[in-house]
């Protein structure tokens, strides 16, 4: 349980505190680049996760900003010294599995193993109480609902395992697009962000999008979400969007687009994002969820 003085939100600068969340990997952990990276090639590979997510550090800090960052095991056991330094920071340190699985390619046992062992590896190398978790490719939906009972069982409070949208790699559509308990399971989920128009849900949460985007549709939407939803926005990327200058792999088409995309322009976005926006930690920003207990009323029960 965090301590009282990490679980309070803090106040914002202006309008609503937004969640800040990182995905700790490295480039070629990345599902586009799994063609030209399979995991037997990693070790040959040149990793750049620490340097990259050293500049992230950097950049929170200069812009005063506190977030959360989910990281995958492999990388903590490689990088502990990396892990020690997001937690000084006063980040939050989360989960993010350890190889980069998605749910739907293990087995309930398996994949609760794998989630106990990040978490207590994780809590072990930053001395941190480990409460959040994020499923590889946000790869939690109506075939994989299993993965809350173990994510709860594991000792975790939260996940923020689902996109609220179609897509061809992941997405639960259907979900609701604000924190929701997925049944009797006792986690709380913190769906990524949307906007709905019209019925039709469209991707608000960072990552590819916010690098191919326009700046300006990114400022506009998430200033509707807190204007006129009056809801937190909830945003993520990872430290390989920072670095244009990583190694090409070969992909071809959408993968190598997917990936590659305007690499060299995501760092001064971001800047203006965090300079724009209120932002906190994932477990200050939505304190009220995943403190409370299933009979406080602060989320609606739902299954898939």
């Amino acid at each position: 349980m965090p301590s009282s003085s990490e679980a309070v939100r803090p106040k914002p600068k202006h309008g609503v505190v937004n969640a800040m969340s990182v995905d700790v990997e490295d480039y070629f952990h990345a599902a586009a680049l799994h063609a030209a990276a399979p995991r037997e090639r990693w070790a040959s590979l040149e990793s750049r996760v620490e340097n990259n997510t050293r500049r992230t550090l950097d950049l929170f800090e200069e812009a005063g900003v506190k977030a959360t960052f989910f990281i995958l095991g492999c990388v903590a056991a490689q990088f502990p010294g990396l892990v020690r330094a997001i937690a000084d920071g006063g980040h939050e340190i989360a989960s993010h599995g350890y190889r980069h699985f998605r749910v739907r390619e293990q087995t309930p046992t398996e994949f609760s193993l794998d989630v106990l062992q990040t978490r207590h590896l994780l809590e072990d190398v930053s001395g941190k109480p480990v409460i959040g978790y994020r499923a590889a490719n946000f790869s939690i939906d109506q075939t994989t609902w299993w993965a809350f009972d173990v994510l709860a069982d594991a000792g975790y409070r939260y996940s923020s395992s689902i996109n609220p949208v179609p897509h061809d790699h992941y997405g639960c559509p259907s979900a609701p697009r604000v924190p929701f308990r997925p049944g009797g399971s006792g986690i709380v989920e913190l769906p990524l962000t949307t906007l709905e128009i019209a019925g039709r849900r469209f991707h608000a949460s960072g990552g590819g999008y916010f690098r191919l985007l326009p700046y300006p549709f990114f400022n506009c939407v998430l200033r509707y979400i807190n204007n006129h939803e009056n809801q937190p926005a909830h945003f993520y990327f990872h430290p390989w969007e920072i670095d244009p200058g990583q190694p090409r792999l070969d992909v071809k088409g959408r993968s190598k687009f997917r990936h590659y995309v305007n690499l060299s322009l995501m760092e001064k976005k971001l800047r203006r994002l965090l300079r724009d926006f209120a932002w906190a930690r994932t477990d200050q920003v939505y304190a009220q969820q995943v403190f409370s207990n299933a009979s406080g009323g602060r989320c609606p029960e739902w299954n898939a």
